[in-house]
Order: C-alpha cells, then structure tokens, then sequence
C-alpha cells in the first residue's frame, strides 16, 4: 500500500502516456480486496483498465461492480458458443446490454468466422480480434491493414439485417391482415372452420385472448397437426407481469394498433416465440397470437 506501482514507474521510465495504456485484470482468484485501490491509482494516471476473460471463471459481476471498468473482453470459449447459437446466445447478449449500460467497451475475443464477426457487431462490440484477420505478429500490424476487410464484412452484415428487417415489415403487414380475419372470427361467435387454414401461417402458433388486466379468458387455439385445438389449461393465468405482455398492454391501449413484441424464449415450449396483440371489443379484451421466430427465416 502507498507504494509506487511499478507498472506506472516502468511508463514513467519508456515516457508511453498512460491515456495510450489498457491495464487487463485477468481472472485472478485471490489478492482482490486491494484491486479497486490500484485501479484508481491507474486510473489517476489516464489510464484504462479492462476486465480479460469476462463471463468465465473469477470474472464476474462484483468484480465489474467493483472496479467499474472501461472495457470487458468477452472470454473466448463463452463468445465462440455463443455465436453458435442456443442459450449461450442469451447469456452473452445479456452481458454484452449490461456493458453498455454501465458504459463499458465490449471487446470480442476469438472471431474466427464471418459468423463470429456477424455475432459480435449483433453484441455491439467495439472491438473485436481474432484469426478471421490475423495471427499474432511480432510487429504491428500498419493502421489500416484491415481497413478495407473490415468495410466488406461490415457492409454485408448490415445488408444482412435490412434483409431481416425487410422481412420483419412482410411479417407485420401479414399480421395485420391475419389480425383483421381474427377479429372477424371472434365478432361471429368463435367457430373454427371459420379461422385461417393452419398452413396458410406456418410461423402461428396459437391464438387466445386476455382481458384488459392481462388475465386469459379463453383456451389456446394451438395449431397442431394440420388443425387447431384447445388446450384449457391457461385459462385463468394471468400474464400482466411478463415484460413483453406488458409492453402490449400499454402500447396497444391507447392507439388501438397491432404491437410485436422482440424475441423471447417460451419458458414452457423451450421456443423462441414472439407475441402480437390488438385490442377489440371497445379496448375490453386483447387479441393475441405467439409465433414461431424460428419460422420466420422465410416470411
């Protein structure tokens, strides 16, 4: 304690700035009681500090907590099977919002792929490193190395999601359509020949409706096997609380128009699923139907 960090006496002694510094906090077990002290000991200085490794082993929430640092580094194996798909997806873009909203730089370690890479910039990394540009080199690499790289590979990612979004505006204009036969139906007593052949929306799921407090008041319409069937056992529940159905309500209310929730995965499906809802009836009950995300690469 109150002794000159020799890390500091060595930039002293090379005359590097410290603004120009990063100071990694790799995933040590133990010593960690004086690691807020040197961090802003660094941080008097200019310098930067970074957690390496973030999301495996010691690296965890408190120490980010603790040390508030300016930059995260993804770990690795978390980051590579994560752009794989599955839970882990979650998980990272969690952290990779929890940065963001804490004001930290995410950096992406491991991008090997141009999925990888797709992957981090969806995390909103600001940087990333890995073999998809280069091994590691005795000698810097000229600053504008990977300028032009860089620029292709991100102009494809970005046509790749208007691409999505495209087909996101297809899907809400079939919604509406879908939303507009629905309310017809229910005007005219609910009769199940009257809906929408089950293949006409490959991506529907099922169809209910909720009262204005959120709590369903009639059984699942779900589609399977080429027809619809009810399924009671959500009557009653009511779904206020769920952080997209709440969204519904208070969007829809108001205006009376069709919301879409973001993507969410069903904790009784295991799918990923997103929720559309309008209110009817003079805004007494709601409209909702779920779709499969999954099924709509081709709407």
């Amino acid at each position: 304690p109150q002794q000159p960090l020799p890390s500091l006496k060595q930039l002293k002694r090379t005359e590097v700035a410290a603004q120009r510094v990063v100071f990694e906090i790799t995933e040590l077990g133990g010593g960690s009681q004086r690691l807020p002290e040197v961090v802003e000991r660094y941080r008097e200085v200019g310098a930067r500090i970074a957690i390496d490794d973030f999301g495996a082993g010691y690296s965890q929430l408190d120490r980010v907590l603790a040390l508030q640092p300016d930059i995260l580094k993804l770990d690795m194996r978390l980051f590579q099977a994560a752009a794989r798909g599955g839970p882990s997806s979650e998980v990272v873009r969690a952290l990779a919002q929890m940065a963001e909203k804490t004001g930290c730089w995410i950096i992406a370690e491991g991008v090997e792929t141009e999925a990888e890479l797709d992957f981090a910039l969806e995390c909103g990394a600001r940087y990333v490193q890995g073999y998809l540009f280069a091994r590691p080199e005795l000698e810097f690499f000229p600053a504008d190395t990977f300028v032009e790289r860089f620029s292709r590979l991100r102009e494809r990612y970005v046509q790749r999601k208007l691409a999505e979004r495209t087909r996101l505006l297809h899907l809400r204009r079939q919604l509406a359509e879908l939303m507009s036969q629905l309310r017809t139906w229910v005007e005219r007593g609910y009769r199940h020949e009257e809906l929408p052949a089950p293949n006409q929306y490959p991506w529907l799921l099922r169809i209910y409706q909720c009262d204005r407090s959120g709590t369903q008041i009639t059984p699942n319409l779900d589609r399977r096997d080429g027809s619809w069937q009810e399924d009671y056992r959500y009557l009653g529940h009511n779904w206020s609380w769920r952080p997209y159905f709440y969204q519904l309500l208070a969007e829809s209310r108001e205006e009376r128009r069709l919301i879409l929730s973001s993507t969410y995965r069903d904790a009784t499906s295991n799918q990923y699923c997103m929720t559309a809802g309008q209110f009817i009836d003079e805004g007494r009950r709601l409209l909702l139907i779920d779709i499969e995300a999954a099924g709509l690469q081709g709407a």
